[in-house]
């Protein structure tokens, strides 16, 4: 004898606002936009109580405006294109997306390479962490968000490794895609007020 049977009739499970894995992400992308806002409060805080004319301190290299946009032109464009290829996955299929994610991982680890490339040439030209305050947290939030670019590189890499093999789901690419909008979305935040 089943319920229904009886007469009882469950309700029907709703469909989930988002999947699994991007509602985890979400969370844990929360909790990091906690801890930069921390960085960028403190690094206003110090900036602020320069004196006038004094920031960025004597002595220490202006940061590469121009260069950095574009390596955020970059990062940004791994954003888009990321979107495309995943709304091409969930409503084309996978084939459909495997050269938008392809595309966007280039894009992203060439953010990537570009800024390691600036950080090295900032160091020759005497920028350290021990150098002044500006360096101090130049590298700790430019370096923090070098370190979540390079983990969701990975897991953008996983994402296509998977969608290769046939068993990439909608909630694991739901979740990188949480991850790289988190780290494409941070990116102009903190260029725009460590930068200027």
């Amino acid at each position: 004898m089943s319920i229904t049977d009886v007469g009882v009739t469950l309700p029907r499970r709703k469909r989930p606002l988002a999947a699994n894995g991007a509602l985890g992400m979400a969370i844990f992308v929360f909790t990091e936009i906690m801890l930069f806002s921390g960085f960028i409060s403190a690094f206003a805080i110090v900036r602020g109580s320069a004196l006038p004319g004094m920031w960025p301190p004597l002595g220490q290299p202006r940061l590469p405006l121009e260069r950095t946009a574009l390596n955020t032109a970059a990062l940004l464009a791994s954003g888009v294109v990321l979107a495309i290829g995943g709304r091409r996955f969930r409503e084309v299929g996978a084939a459909a997306a495997s050269r938008w994610i392809d595309a966007a991982l280039m894009l992203g680890t060439l953010f990537v390479l570009a800024q390691g490339a600036e950080w090295v040439g900032l160091l020759r030209q005497g920028l350290t962490i021990t150098s002044s305050q500006l360096g101090s947290f130049f590298y700790v939030i430019v370096g923090a968000h070098a370190l979540h670019a390079v983990a969701a590189i990975i897991c953008l890499g996983w994402s296509a490794v998977l969608l290769r093999r046939g068993t990439l789901t909608a909630s694991r690419l739901g979740a990188v895609e949480v991850f790289w909008y988190f780290v494409v979305l941070m990116w102009p935040i903190l260029y725009a007020i460590v930068y200027r």
